[in-house]
């Protein structure tokens, strides 16, 4: 038996007890170069009426989409339709905003724009409060997200610090519309999921039924424990776009790594690329946590890359795709409630250290 089968022993442990205490609903998948380790279950899919979860369950992968957003921008940059350094505002005709016509598309994919975000996560603002005036179904295609964040002044200029920013994803999104003639949605089905056997993911709305999805909950909690549970259906726009919302299977996940880390989503050089740090998160550029296009890096003290991975948090939602490198180990989970993921995530990194 291999020291990865063991050590994930524990993890599975810890899953079935947090499924049995109703803490977690989601999918857990582990791979280990080409062996599957780990690809269960647990819990529910759909809370109203008592569907478990299966391997085939999709799940609103939240900000993970940003990394099929980030391999679809770099599609359309080895085709020539723009470049790296290209001048986002000028290519969009946005010039009449408070965006700085210096901002490129290096700069979205890696955070350092300096563009105000429409929620600023970091200084602890919640995504669902956009919605509280101004409706969520307001926000379908991705232009309309262009009125919560264009009047907004700079947090800094480009590429003088690291700030995680959503928009960014979103004017990427409409880069990719205007290169191609295609909406956001339609060139990723094609281009990412299409080319990496992603069969079982899609955008889907929320107001549609479609079978399979898992429904965003959040528990409803006073001192007694869990009275109930919030449908997250108001928190977020009804369907995904460049920046969060995109329903994949685990197993679709780590296929969509495999793809990329095989070469089958772009050429050798943007692959590379693509799995490389470029900025320090922070002000001053210090510790190990480095932002990518679209991927977070740690690295060791000799500047290796001990993992890389994405993750993604909203309302009745959480995830993670990462892959440890040095160990050739890519796990992913996807989960029901913006708490759920991370008990089981931190338990897998403790036995991915053991192996």
């Amino acid at each position: 038996m291999s020291s990865a089968v063991v050590a994930l022993r524990a993890v599975e442990a810890l899953l079935r007890e947090l499924e049995a205490a109703d803490m977690f609903s989601g999918v857990v998948g582990v791979e280990q170069g080409d062996e599957e380790l780990l690809h269960e279950a647990y819990g529910y899919a759909s809370r109203t009426w008592g569907i478990p979860t299966t391997v085939e369950t999709r799940f609103d992968t939240a900000s993970i989409t940003k990394l099929f957003t980030a391999v679809a921008t770099l599609q359309l940059i080895e085709r020539g339709a723009f470049t790296l350094d290209t001048s986002t505002i000028e290519y969009l005709g946005l010039e009449e905003t408070g965006i700085s016509p210096a901002v490129t598309p290096y700069h979205l994919l890696t955070h350092t724009s300096g563009i105000a975000d429409d929620a600023d996560e970091e200084a602890g603002e919640r995504y669902e409060d956009l919605f509280l005036e101004r409706p969520n179904y307001a926000v379908m295609e991705t232009a309309d997200y262009l009125p919560q964040f264009v009047g907004k002044p700079p947090n800094f200029a480009p590429g003088e610090s690291c700030r995680y920013c959503n928009v960014g994803y979103v004017l990427l999104g409409l880069m990719i519309e205007r290169a191609t003639g295609s909406s956001y949605r339609e060139y990723v089905s094609e281009h990412v999921f299409g080319r990496a056997g992603m069969n079982r993911s899609g955008f889907f709305r929320m107001d549609v039924v479609e079978p399979d999805v898992a429904e965003g909950v959040e528990a409803i909690e006073v001192d007694d424990g869990i009275v109930g549970w919030r449908r997250n259906v108001y928190a977020y726009p009804p369907i995904g776009g460049p920046d969060g919302g995109a329903h994949v299977t685990v197993g679709d996940l780590l296929r969509f790594h495999g793809a990329v880390a095989d070469g089958r989503l772009l050429g050798p050089a943007l692959t590379a690329d693509l799995l490389s740090p470029k900025a320090r998160h922070g002000a001053r550029g210090s510790g190990s946590h480095l932002m990518g296009f679209g991927f977070e890096f740690e690295t060791i003290a000799d500047g290796a890359v001990r993992c890389y991975w994405k993750e993604g948090v909203n309302v009745g939602v959480s995830g993670m795709l990462r892959h440890y490198p040095m160990k050739d180990v890519t796990f992913a989970v996807l989960a029901v409630g913006e708490n759920a993921a991370w008990s089981p995530i931190k338990a897998i990194d403790e036995a991915v250290g053991n192996v």
